[in-house]
């Protein structure tokens, strides 16, 4: 069984998620507060690993607490709707024994409720193909099966037969077949069938972290009284793991024995660790097992004590667990976990709440390289995060992004509670920035890979860069070389430094930059400087034949207009022409008229920014439909294109 997608309502600052994909990985971003860990708790509650039951006071939206009964006459709230994708081998399981016809797709539904711990499954199951299987398995004759024509599911067919006479041998095996299924229902059947194969949902956080120092006696007693803190949980996990108990770590005679066990497990796990680790490869787990000495603070003055430390060899030290750097120990306890969770159970979605939190950016794109190599290939995994190293550059389509969405009518806020969404257009800057930061780093980094670079000043640049080039190419004409690598360097003033930079790595830089009145001296200046050619800085305006020029510029204006009057979708009462646009603003830079234009439309209208239309039509290709202002449009493109690919080495 797969998890393919997933909806939550009215759970904590949940009321209504949007319904949300997901995939093998799922990455969920979002700022402090969005919502993040309640979506996972959501997923949690579903199938928990470990005992959690969903908490009317706890996790029903607490504004809406007190008419929780007025809302639920039926004492129950759903909290999640989950839909899953049943593999080969979950239909074969049903094929077996109701037929290949039994069910109706691939597809289930599974829920959970707030007030009832029940799973709640939809089957697409076709209760009469089931009644057909059973009969021609049993090889019945013509008039046992007229008998039965009228049977819709199980249960009439178990009253008809109930209402029945007289048996023969074989309507008394299928008499009892029928009854053994429960509420007389194929469906329930399938549950129970299928119902082992599910999934558990396996939680961990940042703050969970192996305790490093244990008294045996005490976290006995917090077995037996079901009060085991999450650090110690851990701790048993890696003991489990390590193939010992707490009863033989009781066992003074043994501890030699004991140690060996546990010093394996950890070297096993420290040598995985620095596999991914890329920070220090100089620690090891060092285990200590001794009786506890009467001077020390409770419950460390008696019975066995094991103590966990962390061994320096580059500075031949060794410290306590809890003082040693918190990314690794994080990154042990994660791994003393999950190598018990696949000793226990394979079958297992793993949620992965801030992972690595504490870690460095670097460490951070190590445990995510951990998670597509290692825990991927067998698990589905979903991760939230803030951190753009922990954000799958290379795998944008699995980010979803989490918001705390508040509206305003007028100054009276309307909260909406938390939202899920892959739309990273929908959604305020500061829960953006994660993935801005991430595709900055990636691009950044895939720059000193390229042997030639073309530096634009916005992600915009590049987006009409390759809209104009892929129409042009199309049309059998010169757009820009595939061998230019397109970097966005953020502005006229970042273009210097990051030629600064690259140049030391022997890169071939062109630039491509807008141009307005105040930059003309700064062009200047870096064409006059050493940090790249003169003959490669080209400015919008060169290809205008302006004064000032943005890269839109180089599309004719009634071109543009349409496009904008598209991506926005603007109404009659708001939609643009090149004649608006000049009315607006007296400026040579057509995106500073539609800024000025835009600035006067009512609110329903969203804010003009470079990025949208752009983004909107390299999503619509189709709009580019010839005409005299495409052709016009791509006579300037490919001119810019050809003085471009000129510098190409």
């Amino acid at each position: 069984m797969k998890l393919v997608s997933a909806y939550v309502t009215n759970f904590r600052s949940i009321e209504d998620s949007n319904k949300f994909e997901i995939g093998d990985l799922t990455c969920l971003v979002g700022k402090n507060e969005a919502g993040k860990t309640a979506i996972l708790q959501a997923f949690y509650g579903i199938n928990p690993f470990a005992s959690f039951i969903y908490d009317r006071t706890r996790d029903y939206p607490r504004r809406h607490l007190s008419r929780f009964d007025d809302r639920h006459p039926d004492g129950k709230s759903k909290v999640i709707e989950t839909r899953w994708s049943l593999s080969p081998v979950d239909i074969k399981l049903v094929s077996d024994i109701y037929g290949t016809d039994a069910l109706k797709n691939n597809e289930i539904i599974i829920s959970k409720y707030i007030g009832d711990n029940t799973q709640y499954w939809t089957v697409s199951c076709d209760e009469r193909v089931c009644i057909d299987h059973l009969i021609s398995e049993l090889d019945l004759d013509e008039a046992e099966k007229n008998a039965l024509k009228n049977a819709k599911n199980g249960k009439e067919a178990l009253s008809i037969l109930n209402g029945l006479s007289q048996h023969s041998d074989k309507l008394e095996e299928l008499l009892e077949t029928l009854s053994e299924l429960k509420d007389g229902s194929f469906h329930s059947d399938m549950i129970e069938i299928l119902a082992p194969n599910m999934p558990k949902f396996f939680y961990t956080s940042h703050f969970d972290r192996m305790s490093g120092e244990i008294s045996i006696n005490q976290i006995e007693t917090d077995i037996q009284g079901n009060t085991v803190s999450p650090s110690d949980q851990i701790f048993l996990d890696f003991l489990e793991y390590a193939g010992t108990s707490i009863d033989e770590l009781k066992g003074v005679s043994k501890h030699e024995d004991l140690k060996a066990k546990c010093e394996g497990a950890s070297n096993e796990i420290t040598d995985e660790i620095f596999q991914f680790w890329s920070q220090n490869d100089a620690l090891k787990v060092v285990i200590d097992i001794a009786e506890g000495k009467a001077g020390d603070k409770p419950p460390f003055n008696s019975g066995t004590i094991v103590k966990i430390r962390i061994e320096n060899s580059n500075h031949r030290v060794t410290v306590p667990l809890s003082e040693r750097s918190a990314g690794f120990v994080w990154f042990f306890s994660f791994l003393s976990q999950f190598k018990q969770l696949k000793k226990s159970t394979g079958n297992a979605i793993i949620l992965l709440d801030e992972p690595g939190l504490t870690l460095h950016g670097k460490a951070q794109s190590d445990l995510l390289r951990y998670i597509e190599e290692r825990l991927l290939p067998e698990h589905q995994v979903i991760f939230t995060t803030h951190s753009p190293f922990m954000v799958p550059a290379e795998r944008m389509a699995d980010v979803r992004i989490v918001e705390d969405v508040i509206k305003y009518e007028g100054r009276k806020p309307t909260v909406l509670g938390t939202k899920v969404s892959s739309d990273a257009l929908l959604v305020d800057k500061d829960t953006l920035f994660p993935l801005q930061a991430a595709l900055g780093y990636e691009i950044t980094q895939s720059l000193f890979i390229g042997k030639d670079t073309l530096l634009v000043e916005g992600p915009s640049d590049i987006l009409y860069l390759q809209a104009f080039s892929t129409a042009l190419k199309n049309r059998k004409r010169e757009g820009l070389d595939s061998r230019w690598t397109i970097c966005p360097s953020g502005g006229i003033d970042k273009i210097s430094p990051f030629a600064s930079l690259f140049g030391g790595n022997k890169l071939n830089i062109a630039v491509l930059c807008d141009l307005a009145s105040g930059d003309k001296s700064k062009i200047e200046k870096l064409r006059k400087s050493q940090v790249l050619k003169a003959s490669q800085l080209f400015t919008a305006a060169d290809f205008t034949r302006k004064s000032e020029s943005d890269i839109e510029d180089l599309l004719h204006p009634e071109l543009f207009v349409r496009l904008l009057n598209s991506a926005y979708s603007l109404s009659e009462k708001n939609i643009l022409s090149v004649a608006k646009l000049d009315e607006a603003l007296n400026t040579e830079r057509i995106v500073k008229k539609a800024e000025a234009v835009f600035r006067s439309m009512t609110q329903d209208v969203p804010e003009f920014d470079h990025f949208y239309p752009s983004d909107w039509l390299i999503r619509n290709p189709a709009f580019l439909v010839d005409s005299p202002e495409l052709d016009e449009t791509l006579n300037s493109f490919e001119e810019a294109f050809q003085v471009i690919n000129k510098v190409l080495q």
